[in-house]
């Protein structure tokens, strides 16, 4: 139900916001479409990074924000916390119209003049969906040679988190919270319809990884074409799927008020323990001296079939006097459900100097069109970085430096402009890791 109430107006999490190298991200978030064969062309740095998750210390101080019916309750900074935990978010603890407006309307304790919630900038739909599923494994080399080429065998596992969301809020309600100035719309109703749908699974997963030679180019340890395929098996543990409708009525004068047989707020909850499917993964990429080019497509085929479900509902019929919701249960739908998710496809392009290097990166897939770019300069044991993020018709830049302490340990520093927010308000988040050089 909580889920399901503060998915009217989230935000999707740009991958950059749960990057663990903050190298990449002052890079605009290069590498974060799973590319794997480009991730193997890119190991010549050799290094592993390891988050400092500052977002998680205000996290872990605010914890009060995530139980409802407590006096702190903020589902919309919940969410924002969930959108973007590792990194530091500038300005975050800043209040809003719109925190105001969804922990109101959670508690059934929202105000009659809807003006009072002015402010609260929205767009007429909203559609947000996403995919975490970072896996960790070893190949296992079952043929190779000295100059650098191998055919290998990987085998690892990584949860799998995927969310899609949609919302669809009254034009008229978004008119009187845009406003400038105060508006009322006698005997009106506002509607808002919104549909969420979370699972969570298991990905054991099996592939291929190989390097072959490019002709006579490839004499280095770089030059090749590297290929990989993955297969992951997903485990499903939790399904929820949320059907949630919001009724606003207005009286004469233009104030909130409830016509009778009428519902403010009902949701349908169906949710399901047990999951199977899998997914696909392929890529390919090329280096030849300087040059870098790489193509790829995950999830591929994505799906998990769910069953034996269970089904609640839960409703509200008073906004007014801090009710809460009747829990109802009810039989649920037989047979299965096959959730999938789209095919993020993805083309990449990077030169490297001798003392710096130009990357970039187009995917197709969540959200739309995605474009990544940077530049690195690089300094002895020093290196500056900046770049810049295209998602959802806005830019965000993104910057940072690296230094390294010794020759098998640095710190990486980024700062980047991030919207996961409920209002796509633009802020400035912070994110540091360390380096170790192998």
């Amino acid at each position: 139900m909580f889920c399901a109430i503060v998915g009217l107006w989230t935000s999707p999490a740009a991958a950059q916001n749960w990057s663990f190298d903050a190298r990449r991200v002052a890079l605009g978030g290069i590498g974060t479409t799973e590319n794997v064969a480009s991730g193997m062309v890119e190991e010549q740095r050799r290094y592993r990074s390891i988050v400092l998750p500052l977002g998680l210390i205000p996290l872990l101080s605010d914890l009060d924000v995530f139980k409802p019916g407590g006096d702190r309750f903020d589902p919309v900074r919940a969410m924002e916390y969930a959108a973007s935990p590792l990194h530091y978010t500038i300005g975050r603890n800043s209040t809003n119209a719109g925190s105001t407006f969804v922990a109101d309307l959670v508690n059934a304790g929202i105000s009659r003049d809807l003006n009072k919630y002015r402010g609260f900038t929205l767009p007429t739909s909203m559609v947000s969906e996403g995919l975490a599923s970072p896996n960790w494994g070893k190949t296992f080399v079952v043929r190779g040679s000295k100059d650098g080429f191998f055919q290998g065998i990987y085998a690892g596992a990584g949860p799998y988190f995927g969310v899609r969301n949609e919302a669809i809020p009254d034009p008229a309600l978004v008119e009187i919270l845009n406003a400038d100035m105060d508006r009322y719309v006698p005997d009106g109703t506002f509607r808002i319809s919104n549909s969420t749908a979370e699972q969570l699974a298991l990905a054991v997963t099996g592939g291929y990884r190989a390097k072959f030679a490019l002709g006579e180019v490839a004499t280095g340890s770089r030059n090749g074409i590297y290929v990989s395929a993955n297969y992951h098996y997903l485990r499903g543990f939790r399904y929820d799927d949320f059907d949630l409708n919001v009724r606003l009525d207005t009286d004469s004068e233009g104030l909130l008020t409830i016509r009778p047989t009428t519902v403010p707020i009902d949701i349908d909850r169906v949710s399901s323990s047990q999951g199977r499917g899998f997914a696909l993964d392929f890529g390919a990429a090329v280096a030849i001296d300087r040059w870098d080019f790489g193509f790829g497509a995950s999830g591929v085929a994505n799906r998990i079939d769910w069953s034996e479900f269970e089904r609640q509902s839960f409703v509200l019929t008073s906004i007014f006097d801090g009710g809460d919701f009747v829990d109802t249960n009810l039989t649920g739908p037989v047979g299965t459900r096959r959730v999938t998710l789209p095919t993020v496809y993805s083309a990449d392009a990077s030169y490297h100097g001798d003392s710096w290097s130009a990357v970039s990166e187009y995917a197709h897939g969540f959200q739309g069109h995605n474009f990544r770019g940077g530049f690195e300069y690089r300094l002895d044991r020093f290196e500056l970085r900046g770049g810049a993020r295209h998602s959802r018709d806005r830019w965000h830049p993104s910057m940072g430096a690296g230094i390294g302490l010794t020759r098998g340990f640095g710190i990486d520093v980024a700062a980047f402009g991030t919207s996961a927010n409920v209002e796509r308000r633009r802020d400035m988040a912070l994110a540091i890791s360390l380096r170790f050089n192998r």
